[in-house]
């Protein structure tokens, strides 16, 4: 059968996407995934992180329709976990939740909706899709409960995979680049005594590069950056989690940390790491932000001297905290939206100025024809003239910005 797997949203939803297509192909299916081609049967594999992300997601079955007005859809993942009725539509014969993915694979045949099970148990799932770069997800689920998320009421409680599993298929990828995952990386380990550290130091002898998904604030101390630094290839980037710069606005989001302390986490990374790359997210126009919450978010993001920013208008889940809040004035959000995306502009050039003229090393994940293209260590996007292959890591310099990152040679 033709099978087409369609993911939207973060990258567990890649890694589970991966583990699935690995599956399919295992029992026989021809699997294509990343594009919306002709099949005979379709996955989505939705996101329900904002609304615009659900609404994109059954959007998505119109899609289909139009390339194959015929062809069977089964849809997984948190939109259809969060608003199963939503995806109750002509040509849609499965709908499941998050959990179990892999089960999916024995249940092409079924039609009709599948329960939704209040306890969401870890399933591990191993990648078998080569790339230049893989997602290991080792962490899923999320006990904080923000204001404004809807996430841990549809991935349920934390849990973490026993770290010598994770080791072992860290050791065993094909990849050159590893990239560790979770819902909540930070909370790995914690519900059986151990932490993100403790996987850190026992991947002191890894080869691969290794990189970090998001990290919050709380796990970033002097135990956990010396774990880093100790490792033979670790990318100095770090998306750090920041959502807002007013320490009255993240006591309403329900976050655990002050401005201050946040601030103080990134000079501790400075001191570990030469000219670290730190990213993060930002909420624009939470219900309870004022202008001056507003530009306590722009000084600290300046402060922080960000390499980059993913920036989000906040958008009301129904069924969290927040949304009994309701929403400020569209226009207002926007123009702030766009205020903290002119200095995301300002900072990124800055970043890039720093490391203008350095050497850096490249994984090499795809060629425009005219450039091989990749990712620096420091995550930023590279482009650079020669001969290379997928998986190449390569030492270059980098010249000058270029379309979204650098010219390198």
């Amino acid at each position: 059968m033709k099978i087409c797997l369609f993911t939207l949203g973060c990258r567990v939803n890649s890694y589970e996407s991966d583990a699935l297509c690995s599956e399919l192909a295992k029992k026989g299916h021809i699997v294509t995934s990343g594009t919306l081609v002709d099949a005979d049967l379709y996955i989505l594999n939705t996101c329900a992180v904002t609304s615009e992300a659900e609404r994109k997601s059954v959007q998505c079955i119109s899609r289909i329709k139009k390339i194959n007005k015929g062809a069977k859809i089964i849809v997984c993942g948190c939109a259809s976990q969060h608003s199963p009725q939503r995806f109750k539509k002509d040509g849609v014969s499965y709908i499941s939740g998050t959990s179990n993915k892999l089960d999916l694979v024995n249940k092409l045949d079924e039609i009709g909706e599948s329960d939704f099970l209040e306890e969401k148990e870890y399933t591990e799932c191993r990648a078998g899709v080569y790339r230049a770069k893989t997602y290991i997800k080792i962490q899923d689920g999320c006990n904080n409960f923000c204001s404004y998320c809807i996430i841990p009421y549809l991935r349920g409680r934390s849990r973490s995979r026993k770290i010598e599993d994770a080791v072992a298929e860290i050791n065993n990828c094909a990849s050159s680049e590893v990239v560790l995952t979770g819902i909540n990386l930070s909370a790995f380990g914690k519900e059986r005594g151990e932490s993100l550290t403790d996987l850190i130091r026992a991947l002191s002898n890894c080869d691969k590069r290794i990189s970090l998904g998001s990290i919050s604030v709380g796990l970033i101390d002097d135990n956990f950056l010396t774990a880093l630094k100790n490792l033979k290839n670790f990318c100095p980037h770090f998306h750090i989690s920041l959502q807002s710069g007013s320490n009255k606005v993240l006591a309403d989001m329900n976050r655990k940390y002050t401005r201050e302390q946040y601030l103080e986490k990134v000079k501790l990374i400075e001191k570990y790491f030469d000219i670290p790359s730190i990213t993060t997210d930002v909420i624009v126009g939470y219900p309870t932000e004022s202008e001056s919450d507003f530009l306590e978010t722009l000084d600290l993001v300046r402060e922080c001297k960000m390499s980059d920013l993913h920036i989000f208008p906040y958008s009301p889940r129904l069924g969290t905290k927040g949304y009994k809040l309701g929403r400020l004035d569209g226009e207002l959000v926007q123009k702030r939206v766009q205020r903290i995306t002119n200095l995301r502009e300002k900072l990124k050039k800055d970043y890039f100025d720093k490391i203008k003229k350095a050497n850096c090393k490249v994984l090499i994940e795809e060629s425009d024809g005219e450039y091989f293209v990749g990712y620096s260590e420091r995550y930023v996007r590279v482009y650079v003239k020669g001969k290379f292959n997928q998986g190449d890591i390569v030492t270059v310099k980098a010249v000058k910005e270029y379309k979204d990152g650098l010219s390198a040679e």
